[in-house]
């Protein structure tokens, strides 16, 4: 699905390497983790995969193509980037599901409130929760929010950016079985996802292999 080829990141100051040249690939079916301490290059590693950031060096391939400039709204359509800390809009926790609709990435796509509705149950959350207002969302319900709002969307890959590493252990659940109730939803579906983690223990439980990040360098450690 996603293949990364000697990609790489400097800082723009420094030209030090935040991403040293690194090679990826991420098959349908698989469930990545990414460990490492803080700084090691976690975050950029995702962002750069999701074509967030800019590349200094390499190329990523979508089920074979390069990506190029015209075609990377398109490629975020099918691979999406989940942050530690989502943002949320003014209104209600719907209002923010309904908003990726607006834009012109989605054209063609409508907000269907069934699908929000039995994406937030498998998270442990009723009907009412449509109605929260976001400003009233703790950090585990905005975590939901933001996760369901990608996930009506239908993504082929996603990359999580440590979606739990500021939640409380009940949250983190939520968070968990809902990637898990997405992962499996669909036999029909090719889906794969990139877990970004400095729970040892967490990246054990939903991956089936593991690598890890030191000084912006990529390896692989036994699943």
């Amino acid at each position: 699905m996603i293949e990364a080829r000697g990609i790489a990141r400097q800082a723009p100051a420094t030209e030090e390497h935040l991403l040293k040249p690194t090679d990826f690939r991420l098959a349908a079916g698989e469930r990545v983790a990414v460990t490492g301490s803080s700084g090691s290059g976690k975050s950029v590693l995702l962002r750069t995969l999701a074509l967030l950031d800019p590349l200094d060096d390499g190329q990523i391939l979508w089920r074979g193509k390069p990506v190029v400039s015209a075609e990377i709204p398109q490629y975020r359509r099918h691979v999406c980037y989940i942050a530690q800390r989502p943002a949320m809009l003014d209104g209600t926790v719907e209002d923010n599901l309904r908003y990726p609709f607006t834009l012109k990435a989605y054209q063609g796509l409508q907000y269907n409130r069934d699908t929000a509705l039995q994406l937030a149950r498998k998270a442990g959350r009723d009907d009412r929760f449509l109605s929260k207002p976001a400003s009233d969302l703790s950090g585990g319900e905005a975590q939901v929010t933001a996760l369901i709002r990608v996930l009506q969307l239908d993504p082929d890959a996603l990359l999580l950016d440590e979606p739990t590493a500021s939640l409380d252990p009940g949250s983190a659940a939520d968070i968990e079985a809902l990637v898990t109730a997405w992962f499996h939803g669909d036999p029909k579906a090719s889906r794969a996802y990139v877990w970004v983690s400095h729970d040892h223990l967490q990246a054990e439980r939903m991956s089936t292999h593991q690598l890890t990040m030191r000084a912006g360098a990529l390896s692989g450690i036994p699943a």
